[in-house]
Parts: structure tokens; C-alpha cells; sequence
């Protein structure tokens, strides 16, 4: 297998309605930042990956009108779809097909419109005989298994509090995020509204549209065309697909996310995540899941993500910043969220974060997850 680097990121500013664009052309919004970012004209594109959860919207195969807004005509365009992962699990996909030797360039673009469907329908009114004890509908989903990790952990709303406090601040300097508030306080979000106990309002992540993509290439190709490629030096996923009241001590175990992470640190040479890392970019739909999985992804110990967020450990001026683009709590497009963790990863190591940059990052995780049961989990690096 080949190495292969991301060599340019682009993404659209998400928000809550983009009713000035068609979902092709703010898939074109994204494709386009990313080979101005590459330096690479479509023409240079060997084919394209599509993400989207064409469940929110309710349109089926959109890769058969979108692909050209990703300028996918007359190339191979597939599309993946893989619930929260759907982004990470493209950008996977991407990363085999240039280091198969399929391919040399290979344009990934997520992107969702969920002004344009009802994500919590999608999500909740599936098939009642065989899907519905899924309970995929996020909300109570979230508000029954955050109860047993507070019970489990100690884990308190101010401790949660702080997460979202920490995505809106932020969000303020980056001019991509839905959600931002550089004044945001633990007050806040105390007392925004009541969704579920023990969730507000500010701890839960918005419905967004927008889109994002990356310029993968192959290892000789990333090196000619880009001075600083961000190689991708792991990337693993764990997916099951278990009845949800099957899975014991969700927040607890997410056993797929722990394996992935455990993977991934495996082939990248990480014993010590907290040192080794200079920042990640998680996907955490809620505060108190970003808490669970600083333990699960070996951050912290088991019932210390409390502590570490309180000593600001994972601030952006912190030793190790957990989503300083403002991550998910502060833009959702689902079919476009994983690729976005991945874009915000691998531009910290181009060294093109903007205001959100951290100084002399070398060393990034990004991850993706669905439901409990699915995870991804990719590394990337200045260096082969």
C-alpha cells in the first residue's frame, strides 16, 4: 500500500438554512475551496467520493445529481452513507483507493441540507417492526444513557457545561461554524432550555446545512504538489449494528470507539495520547458524550474527564485541544460532519487553521461516530 497525504481542505459556512444555494451547488462551494486549497484544477480529480444521510432529506441516490456539483462527470463517483461515520468512513475510503494505486487523486465531499427534511423523523420513524428498538432518535436516546454515565462517573452538569462553553468560544474564530458565542458561560447554558434531563438546550448539537471536502493523493503525487502534506498515518473502523437496548453502558464503554482509537494509536506508534497528540477533532453531538470519550479515547482515566475539562486541559491553549474549530456543537451537517473533523485535523497540520491554528501541530486525531456502534478513528502527521 502506497502512502497518501491530504493536500487540500475546503469547506462552506454552515447554517441553520442555506436557501441560497442548491445542495449541488453547495457541494461545488466545498469541492471548489478544496482544489483552490490543493492548487489543482477538476480536471487533476481521479474520482470522488460522496457523503450524505440521504435519509434527512428524503431524496434517494443523490450522488446521481450532486456528483456534479463535486465535478464528478465522466469519473468514478460513489457514495457512502454510514449514519454519523457517513464523513470519516468517505474519507477512509478515499485514503484505500490512493494508497490501493486505484487511484492518484481523489476529491471527498460530505455535505447535508437538513433545512431541506426533518433529521429527528428520518431518524425515529423507521420501520416499526425491525428498526424502531433501535431508538435512533438522538434525543432521549442521549438523555438515558448520560444519566447512567453521571451516575457511573460523577460526572456533573457544570462539568458538561464547560464543553459547550469551550465549542462556542471557539466557534468565534472560526468563520465556517454555525454556533458561536466568544462570551458564551457555564450560566448559559445552565439555563437554556430543558430538552431531556439532564440536557439543555446548548448541550446538544444543531441540525445544519453545509459541506466540506479534501484533496487526497497518493504519496509521490503529495509530494510534488504540496510543501507540508498532512499524511495520513492511521485510520481504523469498528461498526456493529446491535438493537440499542442490547448495548450495555453506552457513554461507559463504546467499545467500537475504544478499539478504533486503540488501533489507530497502534499503527501510529501512540502509547500516550494525552503527549503525543497535538489536538483532536472528535465527533461529540453532545457535551457529555466529548467527557465519555476523553476517557475512552485514553485522554484521561475512567471518571477523570470532569477534572481534565475543569483544568482546561483541553482548551485551545490547553496541552492537549479537543475541537478547536468549535467541533460539532457548533455545526452538524451530519453527511458532511466527519469530513469535516478530518478537513479541521489535516488543515491544522497544512498549517492553514486560520484564528483556530495551534502553533507547531504535527500530530492530529480525528474521529466519527454513529449510534453507539459505529467509530472511526484516523491520525495524521507532518511526517511519512
Amino acid at each position: 500500500m502506497r502512502p497518501v497525504a491530504i493536500i487540500g481542505t475546503g469547506q462552506t459556512n454552515h447554517a441553520r438554512c442555506r436557501d441560497d444555494v442548491s445542495q449541488p451547488e453547495l457541494v461545488r462551494e466545498a469541492a471548489s475551496r478544496a482544489l483552490d486549497d490543493a492548487g489543482l484544477q477538476p480536471a487533476d480529480v481521479d474520482a470522488v467520493i460522496l457523503s450524505n444521510m440521504e435519509l434527512f432529506e428524503g431524496r434517494a441516490l443523490p450522488e446521481l445529481w450532486v456528483g456534479e456539483g463535486a465535478f464528478a462527470n465522466g469519473k468514478p463517483c460513489m457514495k457512502i452513507a454510514t449514519g454519523g461515520t457517513s464523513g470519516t468512513s468517505s474519507c477512509i475510503a478515499g485514503f484505500h483507493q490512493a494508497a490501493s494505486g486505484l487511484f492518484d487523486i481523489v476529491l471527498v465531499v460530505g455535505f447535508e441540507k437538513h433545512s431541506e427534511g426533518h433529521t429527528q423523523t428520518g431518524m425515529a420513524l423507521t420501520d416499526p417492526f425491525w428498526d424502531r428498538a433501535v431508538a435512533s432518535g438522538a434525543l432521549g436516546n442521549f438523555a438515558l444513557s448520560i444519566s447512567q454515565y453521571m451516575a457511573e462517573r460523577g460526572v456533573s452538569e457544570e462539568q458538561a457545561a464547560r464543553v459547550a462553553v469551550k465549542s462556542r468560544r471557539n466557534a468565534a474564530r472560526n468563520p465556517h461554524a454555525h454556533l458561536s458565542d466568544a462570551n458564551a458561560t457555564i450560566e448559559d447554558v445552565l439555563n437554556s432550555r430543558l430538552l431531556a434531563y439532564p440536557i439543555h438546550l446548548m448541550d446538544m448539537c444543531p441540525q445544519s446545512d453545509g459541506a466540506a471536502a479534501i484533496v487526497v493523493a497518493s504519496g509521490d503525487k503529495a509530494r510534488k504538489l504540496s510543501a507540508k502534506p498532512a499524511w495520513v498515518k492511521a485510520a481504523a473502523t469498528r461498526h456493529e449494528q446491535p438493537y440499542i437496548g442490547d448495548i450495555e453502558q453506552r457513554l461507559l464503554t463504546m467499545r467500537t470507539l475504544r478499539d478504533a482509537s486503540r488501533s489507530a494509536y497502534a499503527t501510529a506508534g501512540i502509547t500516550e495520547p494525552l503527549k503525543q497528540l497535538d489536538l483532536a477533532e472528535i465527533y461529540e453531538p453532545v457535551t457529555y458524550a466529548e467527557l465519555a470519550w476523553y476517557e475512552i479515547l485514553g485522554f484521561c482515566a475512567e471518571g477523570e474527564a470532569g477534572h481534565l475539562i475543569e483544568a482546561g486541559v483541553t482548551g485551545i491553549d490547553g496541552e492537549l485541544p479537543v475541537n478547536p474549530s468549535g467541533g460539532v456543537l457548533s455545526a452538524n451537517p451530519v453527511g458532511a460532519t466527519g469530513v469535516i473533523r478530518v478537513a479541521e485535523a489535516a488543515a491544522q497540520i497544512l498549517g492553514r487553521a486560520g484564528a483556530h491554528q495551534i502553533e507547531g501541530a504535527k500530530t492530529a486525531l480525528a474521529t466519527g461516530y454513529g449510534v453507539y456502534a459505529w467509530a472511526d478513528a484516523v491520525i495524521l502527521g507532518s511526517a511519512v
